[in-house]
This record gives structure tokens, C-alpha cells and sequence, in this order.
């Protein structure tokens, strides 16, 4: 960063000290989510192997908490700390529980560092637990292992909302026990502490039934679609025997996080459909969906399929002793039953006006029958539509406009608004993005989102219980993939749940943040460095045509030194430091990377060769879409990958892409690096939108057209009838000077695959042109 704005940096972050007063040294403790209250004074105190952590005999809540904590400091800092009961003998880490602590409620507490030694104190276990969290953090800056020196600090520290939550979709993709255990290691050391659990969908019934037990034997499993790279596609899935649900459950609560399990109804039905087909509308069989998007399954409504849905509701409050069970109740497109004459009879028995109404009856049984086994129902805004049971909590994702509603209505509410709060968001538009969707919802967004509507008054804001973050898995087959779209994201979800809104302060947490991406690194927990990622820009165009490249650096965040090499070496902190655009003769490699304070990399170092054949193509994040939808999403040549790349960015309502600013004076031919890819998306009553654009060939072509998607046309590149997955077509470009867009049409068939383009490249006269066969 340039020394101006270091100085003004360093000048708002002394105002902000001088305002918050005695609270201004927060900054300084490496601790995320930022405690309530934080103040400094006196001496430090060195922790060894020597110190012990004490809590009381006949204390078995204490020593869980102490055992937990050893354990992780030994594992993330190679520093062993033998935890002992009984009276404190000399200097020691102390937890204990006190009924009088000072703190608000169960979950607070307060931490005290002094020559003497360190005291956690907590009116309950959940507490000290999280007292003890954040210790840890304390005991493990960002460099190095064994003993560590703690300044002396007094933290008193309380959650601002009850529901700080994180939502795990397993049922379009299923993760393994041991991967969920890791997502609930990391809830518990941000301190959150509601794991909601998506078992069931059109892609697959995670769950096991022992009354039902084709919901596992049929509807686990799924088998992909072929997107014509030869071969059977393989059939797969899984699911969670109920002894691996308690101990999910059992290890969950060991670290004081609630599980909730989602069973999805009236819609999302598929693979419940697909073992039981008498427990849909039309009686028939289908597959377990291999397909994304909202399907048209969905449960009867006579009394035996409600009867089903209880006696499943019956081992699943078995399997979860939490309060709430998520019933879904999204997405549920109502054509069967409107197509059903039986569904019909039933909508008029029950003197129901519409399909709204029957899904407010169908979710009201639910919820009567939860209240009789002493459970409250909770679920997505759509159980808004046609009224609710008063005690419903209703979780708001269509936006902040259901939590509004429902809250003027009195019912307690859970803020997870799309795309605000939605993990499979990418966390950037940068061209080494792996899969997600656009537009990107970068960590300051998430930093900056306020759980509590303004639309709110302060009666009807009482019933915001908390926010969550949401993690579908549509496009996240491996736990690779969770944890590059959910950390450090989760990081600043955490601290919007727990932190007091007044207190928050978003450069103050990325000085925080240095430490606990070291923390990322030391546990193996792939997580994105989008945030902080160097981005090299040039003028392409500007550099074709003087053979010299004004080059400028950023990064999303705006944090950190930006240092960077032009000889080919991996830049570091004796690298020059980038302060303005600086120039380069082509050809060059540009390499970059954002360093902290101490001259720790933020980021892999990011590097872009520059020369003329690299500014004339195009990778797929690059290219635009076409006039007429802004639906983004990218994703893998296949939905079960196993590695974050390659993706190509597509429009699955329109087959064509915008090449932007093309310079065309001297080209004579184009070169496109193609995936095809499976259309296995449903889209319900958006399937209309789909565009088809007229082919001359039955298998269609790539046309090339000028300036726009209905230009003159340049290129025309018929696509292979069959063939493998990836292919490049190439073909001569009809002379154009100056410097035009580019529509790139695929006129495909739409019951067919998509096309994706992984790369375009513009080819000189001199670059001998061999068409496509």
C-alpha cells in the first residue's frame, strides 16, 4: 500500500480507538468473533508446558472443556498442557463456573490474564467453553510453536444473538462423518453453535429410517448424467446410518452446537418419491434426481402419506434432541396437485381456497405434531404463504422480506437471505474462481451484513432469534470445495452473530485475520484467499499495439502490502512494493502477492504472463454474458469432480458468451477451447426462459457475430456430433478492423448438452489456421 494511505489508515484507526475509549485496543487481540468488552493492563504472562490448566474436582463439565482445550493447543501449537484438578499451586490456566459470574446468560464469560496466570470464569459449561476458545486463540498467534507469551488482558464476553448458525447441505452431495466433524470443529472454535443439517432432497435421503428403509436403499443414491465423454457414468451417494447420526449429534454437543435436522416437504421430494412411489402424487416411480434446480416432486396429502411423514418425524426427534426441526417447505411447485384430482377432492374437503393454503395445512399438521412431542417447527419462508401455526419460526432466505413479515406477525425469525448469506456465492469474480454462483458475495459483504431489518421496531426485533450462513453443495462435491467457499467467510459470519454491532469494526478484524488464517493452515483447512488474491490488470488493447503494458495491482480487500517481481522470481517482502502503475516491455511475467504486517503472504502469489498471444484470449471467467439474462454459475465438466478445476462459467438459460473489446486489426482466424457439459439442471416454470438459437446443422454450430448476438456473422464452427468432453474448434474469422465485441452463439439443441468455453483465442495472419473437420 502507498505510505498515504498507510498514514490514513493508521490516522482512522487512532480515531476509531479514541471512540470506542478504553474498548480501542480490541485490534490487538488476535481473537475472532471480537469480544464484547476488551481492556489491557499490566504485565504479560508466558504459558509452558510447565502450566497447567486446574478446574475442580467433581467438575466433569470443566474438564471436558480443559481436555478440549490441551488438546487443541497441543495439536495447533505443539504445546502440551497437562490439566490437573483441585487448588490452583502456583501460576495456572483456571476455568471455572460460578453461578454469580458476570456475565448476561449461559453462554458468556470472562477471561483474565495477569503476571499471576490466566482465569476463565462462566455461569455455565457453554461458557467456559467458549472462554476457552477463545484462549486458544490467544495461545496461538500467527507464528510459532511452544511456549507463547500472553499480554495481560481482561475480556468479559457475551453472544449477541442466540442463533449463530451454519447450515450443511448433505443430501445433493454426501459428506463422509469425519468431513462433518471437521465443519463442527470449525463452528465451535468461531463459536457458532446451531448446525443446520439438510439430510433430505430431490438428489438424495441421507438419513436412515429403519421403519423405511428404501429412503436409503433407493433414494441414496443417484446416478449422473453422461455429458458424452464415453463410458457408463458411475452410480453414487451414501448415507448416515442412525449410530452415525448420535455420534455426529454426541460430538456436536460436546462442543456445544445444536444440530437441527431439515426433512423437506411438501417439495423436494424426489428421492423419497423414488422408494416410495405411493407417497407422491401420481403414483409413479422416478429416479432419484441427478439434476439441480427445483423439481416437481412432491407428497401426497391423504392420511397416509402424512402418516408416513410422522412415523419418520418420530426417529428423527429419536436421532436430534433439539428443539427445532426444519419441515423445508421451499420450492414446493404446486402442478401436481393442481393436476391431481384426488389432491383437489382433498383441497375441497378441507374447505381450502388454494394450493398456497393446502401447503399452510400440510406444514400445519407438521407442526401440530411436533408440538405434541414438546418440538417447534421451524422452516423457509414460503410456509409464510396461506398462514402459520403462531408457533412457527420462520427462516428467511427470499431476501430479508419474510424475516419482516414474520416477525410483524410475531413469530421468532432466523435471517440466511440469498445471496447475502449464501456460501455457494463465489467469493469473487476473479478468472481462478472455482465453482459457485454470481454475483459474488465477498467477505466484506459478509463482514458488513446486520442480522436485525431496520424495518424492524425494537418489540418486533426481539424476535430475530440470530443469522446463518448457508452452504448448498449443488456445486460442491468435495469437502475441498466447502471449505474454499465457507472459510474465511465464516470468519465474519462469526463475528456478525457474536460480536455487539457498535464494537465492529472491518479493518480492525483484518488485522485480526492474519493469525487465523495460520491457524487454517496449521489445522489442513483449504480455505479461499480470494479476499486478499493479487489481481494484475493491463489495458490489452493498449498493449497489442505499443508492445508495452501499464500494469496495476489490487486485491479485493484492499489490505496488505502489494509486492511483486517482473524476472521470473516468487516475490516477498524485498520485492519492490507497488505504490503506482508501473511499465513493462511484452514479453513479461508479472508475479504478485499481498504480504501482512510481518511479511506473511495473505495469498498464493498470483502471476499473469503478458505477451500478444495471452492479450488476445480470453479464459472463461472473462467473457461476459450475452444481453438478456444475468444468470451466472460455474461449474466442473462433471457434478461428482473430485479436484476445484477446471470450471467454465455458463448460462444455462443461454448457450452464448460475450467476448468484450476484441481487437481485430490483423486477425484472421479463432481458436475455442470447449467442455461439453451435462444439462442437467430443472428448471420448473423458468424453463421457458431457455433460449434456443436457430442451428443449420442438427448437432448445431459455435457462430461467431460482430458487436452483437444478432451482428454480422464472422465464424461459423459446426460442432462434432459426438466425441470426447473437452475439444477445441478453430476456423478462419472474416476480416474486421478496429476493436468490436464478440457474441459467441452456441445454436445447439436445448435438449441436448450445454457448451462451455474454457478459453478464446484470436489468431494473427501469420498464425497458420486449421480448421475444424
Amino acid at each position: 500500500m502507498t505510505a498515504t494511505r498507510q498514514l490514513l489508515c493508521l490516522a482512522l484507526y487512532g480515531l476509531a480507538a479514541l471512540a470506542h475509549g478504553a474498548e480501542g485496543s480490541r485490534a490487538s487481540v488476535d481473537v475472532i468473533p471480537l469480544p464484547a468488552q476488551v481492556t489491557h493492563a499490566g504485565e504479560p504472562f508466558s504459558v509452558s508446558a510447565q502450566t497447567a490448566i486446574v478446574v475442580e474436582a467433581g467438575d466433569a463439565g470443566a474438564r471436558r472443556t480443559a481436555d478440549y482445550l490441551a488438546a487443541l493447543t497441543a495439536r495447533t501449537r505443539n504445546l502440551s498442557l497437562p490439566v490437573k484438578t483441585g487448588p490452583v499451586a502456583g501460576p495456572a490456566i483456571v476455568l471455572r463456573r460460578d453461578p454469580q459470574a458476570p456475565v448476561a446468560n449461559a453462554e458468556g464469560y470472562t477471561l483474565d490474564v495477569t503476571p499471576q496466570g490466566i482465569r476463565v470464569v462462566a455461569r455455565e459449561e457453554a461458557g467456559l467453553f467458549y472462554g476457552a476458545m477463545t484462549l486458544w486463540q490467544l495461545l496461538t498467534p500467527a507464528h510459532g510453536t511452544g511456549d507463547v507469551k500472553i499480554g495481560a488482558v481482561h475480556i468479559r464476553d457475551e453472544p449477541r444473538f442466540a442463533w449463530r448458525g451454519l447450515m450443511l447441505d448433505s443430501a445433493r452431495h454426501f459428506q463422509a462423518p469425519d468431513e462433518v466433524r471437521t465443519i463442527i470443529d470449525q463452528m465451535a472454535q468461531h463459536k457458532l453453535n446451531v448446525l443446520h443439517w439438510h439430510l433430505t432432497d430431490d438428489q438424495g435421503w441421507r438419513i436412515e429410517i429403519k421403519r423405511y428403509p428404501e429412503l436409503t436403499g433407493i433414494g441414496a443414491w443417484r446416478t449422473p448424467p453422461d455429458a458424452g465423454e464415453g463410458g457408463e457414468p458411475q452410480r453414487y451417494g451414501g448415507y448416515y446410518t442412525q449410530d452415525d447420526i448420535r455420534a455426529i449429534v454426541a460430538y456436536a454437543a460436546e462442543r456445544h452446537i445444536t444440530v437441527v435436522p431439515e426433512i423437506d416437504m411438501p417439495g423436494h421430494a424426489q428421492a423419497a418419491v423414488a422408494a416410495y412411489p405411493e407417497i407422491g402424487v401420481t403414483g409413479r416411480r422416478p429416479p432419484v434426481s441427478p439434476d439441480w434446480g427445483v423439481h416437481p416432486y412432491l407428497y401426497n396429502v391423504d392420511d397416509a402419506t402424512l402418516h408416513f411423514l410422522q412415523n419418520v418425524l418420530d426417529e428423527v426427534m429419536a436421532l436430534f434432541p433439539s428443539t427445532y426441526i426444519h419441515v423445508g417447505g421451499d420450492e414446493a411447485v404446486k402442478d401436481q396437485w393442481k393436476a391431481s384430482p384426488a389432491v383437489q377432492a382433498r383441497m375441497r374437503a378441507l374447505k381450502l381456497k388454494n394450493e398456497n393454503a393446502l401447503q399452510s395445512w400440510f406444514i400445519g399438521q407438521m407442526g401440530q405434531y411436533l408440538a405434541a412431542h414438546g418440538r417447534r417447527l421451524i422452516g423457509w419462508d414460503e410456509i409464510l404463504e396461506g398462514g402459520l401455526p403462531a408457533s412457527a419460526t420462520v427462516m428467511s432466505w427470499r431476501g430479508i422480506q419474510g424475516a419482516i413479515d414474520a416477525a410483524k406477525q410475531g413469530h421468532d425469525v432466523v435471517l440466511s437471505p440469498a445471496p447475502q448469506l449464501y456460501l455457494d456465492q463465489m467469493q469473487s469474480d476473479r478468472a481462478d474462481e472455482t465453482t459457485g454462483r454470481l454475483p459474488a458475495m465477498s467477505l466484506e459483504s459478509y463482514y458488513a451484513f446486520d442480522a436485525v431489518p431496520k424495518a424492524l421496531d425494537a418489540r418486533q426485533a426481539r424476535h430475530v432469534l440470530g443469522m446463518q450462513a448457508n452452504m448448498w453443495t449443488e456445486h460442491m462435491p468435495t469437502l475441498r470445495h466447502i471449505e474454499h467457499a465457507v472459510f474465511p467467510r465464516m470468519d465474519a459470519l462469526a463475528e456478525a452473530a457474536w460480536t455487539p454491532a457498535e464494537a465492529r469494526d472491518w479493518h480492525g478484524f483484518l488485522d485480526r485475520l492474519p493469525a487465523q488464517l495460520a491457524r487454517y493452515r496449521e489445522q489442513d483447512i483449504g480455505y479461499a484467499d480470494s479476499a486478499f488474491a493479487a489481481s494484475i490488470e493491463v489495458d490489452r488493447n493498449a498493449a497489442i499495439s505499443s508492445g508495452h503494458a501499464a500494469v496495476s495491482l489490487s486485491n479485493q480487500s484492499k489490505y496488505g502490502s502489494l509486492h511483486y517481481t517482473t524476472d521470473g522470481t516468487a516475490p516477498g517482502a524485498n520485492s519492490p512494493l507497488y505504490v503506482e502503475r508501473f511499465v513493462v516491455k511484452l514479453p513479461t511475467t508479472v508475479k504478485a502477492v499481498a504480504l501482512a504486517d510481518d511479511g506473511t503472504p495473505l495469498a498464493a502469489v498470483r502471476e499473469r504472463l503478458l505477451d500478444v498471444p495471452a492479450l488476445r484470449s480470453r479464459s472463461t471467467g472473462e467473457l461476459d454474458n450475452c444481453p438478456g439474462s444475468d444468470f451466472r454459475l460455474r461449474v466442473q465438466p462433471t457434478p461428482d469432480a473430485t479436484t476445484l478445476s477446471p470450471t467454465y462459467l455458463i448460462n444455462v438459460f443461454d448457450n452464448c458468451r460475450l467476448y468484450r473489446a476484441a481487437k481485430l486489426d490483423g486477425i484472421a482466424a479463432i481458436s475455442v477451447d470447449i467442455a461439453r457439459l451435462p444439462r442437467n439442471y430443472q428448471l420448473a416454470h423458468d424453463a421457458k426462459l431457455v433460449v434456443s438459437h436457430k442451428a443449420t446443422t442438427s448437432q448445431g454450430e459455435l457462430v461467431v457475430r460482430l458487436d452483437s448476438c444478432k451482428g454480422r456473422t464472422l465464424a461459423t464452427l459446426p460442432l462434432p456430433k459426438e466425441g470426447p468432453q473437452n475439444f477445441t474448434l478453430q476456423g478462419p474469422l472474416a476480416a474486421q478492423p478496429g476493436v468490436h465485441d464478440l457474441c459467441l452463439v452456441f445454436t445447439s439443441p436445448i435438449s441436448g448438452p450445454l457448451f462451455g468455453i474454457g478459453k478464446v483465442s484470436l489468431l494473427p495472419v501469420d498464425v497458420a489456421v486449421r480448421p475444424t473437420p
